[in-house]
């Protein structure tokens, strides 16, 4: 079993938990993750971690609310404990001095996009973080953002905070001014990682992708997160999560994550029903 430390909300469905999990702690790179169960019949569920402090044993995980699963966990507080949290999972980003480079979170993005900002300013990367939500109220950890970044950019859809527009406005911007990068990397929802590495693309920019969000069991065995890379099929959870992005057919994964949306829905109903007292809409 594993411990609360601490539990808050972020954002508008979006909480942070600081779970005790010492071994986990001590071992996490950037880019892994662990899988969850909140039950001896739960789901099991992929979480990047998002952050560590292997002095006091304990990992960050940051959870969105949008199904049966993620609902179940947010009815947990701090002092309760979650049955099953295995990992450090999945292969770690590789990090090199390459001199500009410029991380692009969307929303729940950020989750792998703090861990590997601290890493690539360990090796002493110059780093510029791009921060996308759709609107002021949904913005989260952008203070711990600008402690670990040189610099950062902060865009909502509707122009209530920061700069007017989607991460890719932000990062053409950077690259049409001339500024030298050297690297992206990207997380977030697949369509936007989809448009970074189309507009990458054209300006030569190498750029990896992290397809954390299409993964489900996370040993390889059930193939929902199969993606084709450069031609090979891959899985994300044992091959990945990170990949070229300019190899990723994003227009196949997309449509695979279409394939079982009537039944998450389902599943969503069936949970609200049975625990309307702990459900949060």
């Amino acid at each position: 079993m594993f411990r609360i430390v601490k539990k808050r909300e972020l954002a508008e469905n979006v909480d942070e938990f600081i779970i005790e999990a010492p071994l986990i702690a001590q071992k996490a790179k950037p880019g892994q993750f662990v899988i969850i169960r909140v039950s001896a019949k739960g789901e099991r569920i992929p979480l990047t971690i998002a952050d560590k402090d292997p002095e006091a044993g304990t990992i960050t995980l940051m959870v969105q609310r949008v199904g049966k699963s993620t609902y179940h966990l947010s009815c947990f507080d701090e002092g309760n404990s979650i049955r099953d949290v295995v990992g450090p999972l999945g292969k770690p980003t590789h990090i090199e001095n390459w001199g500009h480079v410029v991380a692009v979170g969307g929303g729940l993005g950020l989750a792998p996009i703090h861990h590997i900002a601290q890493g690539v300013k360990e090796v002493g990367n110059e780093l510029t973080v791009i921060m996308g939500f759709r609107r002021k109220e949904l913005i989260f950890w952008e203070d711990r953002m600008e402690l670990l970044a040189d610099r950062v950019i902060v865009t909502t859809n509707d122009g209530s905070y920061g700069m007017k527009g989607l991460v890719t406005d932000a990062l053409k911007n950077l690259l049409d001014s001339g500024t030298k990068i050297d690297m992206v990397i990207c997380a977030g929802p697949v369509p936007m990682m989809k448009a970074v590495a189309d507009l990458t693309r054209n300006y030569g920019v190498p750029t990896v992708a992290s397809l954390n969000p299409i993964m489900v069991d996370g040993t390889g065995m059930c193939g929902a997160c199969r993606v084709t890379v450069g031609g090979e099929v891959k899985f994300a959870c044992v091959d990945g999560p990170e990949f070229d992005a300019h190899q990723v057919d994003f227009d196949e994964l997309m449509n695979r994550l279409r394939m079982f949306r009537e039944k998450e829905e389902e599943a969503m109903r069936e949970f609200q029903r049975k625990h309307c007292g702990c459900y949060r809409g």
